[in-house]
Order: structure tokens, then C-alpha cells, then sequence
């Protein structure tokens, strides 16, 4: 905890919990757990809730922090997001390719097993 300008102890507990839920987010994100991160929007609406509109000076330092882990969180979930549409496209492609070859398979001319 540090001063206030006015001598009186500012309690930085939940702006560390706001760094550390950050920290969290970007450790989900990292792994492709998305479901698990859209679970956590309810914690984070908790933590933010009832905090003064102008945090203390005190707390510039995590706020900065989480600001800067939340920006790596995004571009994680752009990379994520960029791997699943080539991975859709590459199934795409697979299946339309599957379907020309069974298209060949049915217009083959079938043997007369009783000639």
C-alpha cells in the first residue's frame, strides 16, 4: 500500500486483483481457452464495480500493466481467431475435394461380373 497526498494508506488489493485477472485472461487467451475466458466477464464486471471514477496515483503502475497485458490478450485472440478461419477453410477445401472424388467414383463405368 502507499500514501495518499493526504498521508492516509490507498488500498491497492483490487487493482492487483485487476492486474492479476489480466495476467489470467492473457494465460487463457495463450492457450485457445476461450470458453473459459468468456467466463470470467462476470469477475471482471466484480473488480471493476464501485471503483472511483479517477483511481490513485498509487495505482497508475498495475493499471498500466494490466492496460499493456490486455493489448497482448487481444492480439492473441486475433491470432486465435486468424488460425480457426484457416482451419475452417482448410476443412472447406478438404471437403469440396472429397466430393469431386466420390463424384468421379459414382460416373466410373461399373464391371459386368457376369460376362
Amino acid at each position: 500500500m502507499s500514501a495518499a497526498g493526504d498521508g492516509h494508506p490507498v488500498p491497492l488489493a483490487r487493482y492487483e486483483a485487476i492486474k492479476q485477472h489480466a495476467d489470467l485472461e492473457l494465460e487463457l487467451a495463450g492457450r485457445g481457452e476461450v470458453e473459459r475466458l468468456l467466463e470470467l466477464s462476470g469477475s471482471w464486471d466484480a473488480l471493476i464495480a464501485g471503483l472511483p471514477e479517477q483511481p490513485p496515483a498509487a495505482a497508475a503502475a498495475l493499471l498500466e500493466t494490466a492496460t499493456l497485458i490486455h493489448e497482448r490478450t487481444r492480439i492473441d485472440l486475433i491470432r486465435l481467431r486468424e488460425a480457426v478461419l484457416a482451419e475452417l477453410g482448410e476443412t472447406r477445401r478438404a471437403v469440396r475435394a472429397a466430393r469431386g472424388y466420390a463424384g468421379t467414383l459414382s460416373e466410373r463405368p461399373r464391371v459386368n461380373r457376369s460376362a
